[in-house]
């Protein structure tokens, strides 16, 4: 374990550092004084803000709510791609439904990135699903002929969910990590140290619910983590609700609240959002989210390479979460058609979240030499 965390830490080494704190993970070494993220609808009733978390003017988190930004009055679709590749030197992708649908690569995705490498593009990966750590979506890339992808390049909400522990010094309390959750999330919490139970070891349970019956719970843990679950059962929903009701100050982080995914390329599914909401549902608490649209990603990735974020381009499928991730973080996006959001869904008068450009699949920004 030793090894494999001192090359996870490595290939994350360069940061900026500060006098006010360091995190030895990597992910993030220190956060600016507070920044307060807003976005105003068009109506009233429909309004979003992050909420920024901070201790001695560091940066935390965010909770948020997932409205959208200022409604715009037109939608272009990416008409000149030269033009558009000249404005960019760093993309920011999206990997469901922007690189691969369920375990299926979208038609001529290699040969772009191959292209956007060769024409000294940046590039990097971001992901809500929490199902894999960052070795196992390397793994996935791999076995999908995108092997000339680094790991250094990848980040999951399960990465980011053991970095904001890390960072807030989780370990020190002595506590432990309750995760409703694949392997992910417990892959990257035994990266950093930091105990945990729950996860895939709950798969199939049922508590007691004869007469008399109660379920006992682990005292000491002082986190749940909730990401997407394929094995979600009553089990998990009742141990989390009693952890973070009955134990003092027991953080509730969410890792996304993606409604819907796409575990196989022919139908959406429920995704991680559906189990974060039962948790919500039955403890009455906000989640800290720590995937998209969070700050956390973006911010470490301006401050340790030092972009400038107009040149940056967000990616991405969704509008909730790519788009508005982009949008609020002060960079260009493009929604793309071959995942989650139709281009009716975003024409729709009732629809208020804009991106910069929309096209059909990243594979048009080499259109002009098919």
């Amino acid at each position: 374990m030793t090894s494999l965390l001192s090359s996870v830490r490595a290939s994350l080494s360069i940061g900026f550092r500060s006098s006010r704190c360091s995190a030895s993970y990597g992910f993030i070494s220190t956060w600016p004084a507070c920044r307060s993220f807003s976005t105003v609808a068009s109506s009233s009733k429909k309004r979003a803000a992050f909420v920024t978390k901070v201790k001695n003017d560091k940066l935390l988190a965010c909770n948020y709510s997932t409205s959208a930004p200022r409604m715009m009055a037109n939608v272009d679709r990416l008409g000149d791609p030269k033009a558009f590749l000249d404005e960019l030197d760093v993309f920011i992708f999206d990997m469901d439904g922007v690189i691969w649908r369920g375990d299926s690569l979208i038609d001529g995705v290699p040969e772009t990135l191959r292209k956007l490498r060769d024409e000294g593009k940046q590039m990097f990966f971001v992901t809500n699903n929490s199902t894999k750590s960052r070795a196992g979506y390397k793994k996935k890339f791999d076995n999908l002929g995108l092997d000339f992808i680094p790991s250094e390049e990848i980040f999951s909400s399960s990465f980011s969910a053991a970095a904001y522990l890390e960072m807030t010094k989780f370990k020190e309390s002595g506590k432990k990590v309750y995760v409703i959750g694949e392997v992910g999330i417990g892959e990257e919490l035994d990266l950093i140290g930091i105990p945990w139970l729950g996860g895939v070891d709950d798969k199939g349970k049922q508590p007691p619910m004869g007469p008399g019956d109660r379920l006992e719970h682990d005292h000491d843990v002082g986190a749940v983590v909730v990401g997407f679950d394929r094995n979600f059962n009553y089990y998990k929903i009742q141990y989390a609700q009693l952890c973070i009701n009955e134990n003092p100050d027991c953080q509730f982080i969410a890792t996304n609240l993606d409604a819907v995914t796409h575990l196989t390329d022919a139908q959406e599914w429920a995704g991680g959002g559906s189990m974060v909401g039962a948790i919500k549902g039955c403890t009455g608490r906000e989640p800290t989210v720590v995937g998209k649209p969070s700050p956390l990603m973006i911010d470490y990735l301006c401050d340790k390479f030092g972009f400038d974020r107009k040149r940056i381009c967000m990616v991405g499928d969704r509008l909730d979460t790519d788009i508005v991730f982009g949008s609020n973080n002060g960079l260009q996006t493009l929604l793309v058609l071959s995942g989650v959001t139709s281009e009716a869904k975003l024409l729709s008068p009732e629809n208020q979240v804009t991106p910069t450009l929309y096209t059909d699949s990243i594979v048009n920004f080499f259109s002009s030499d098919s």
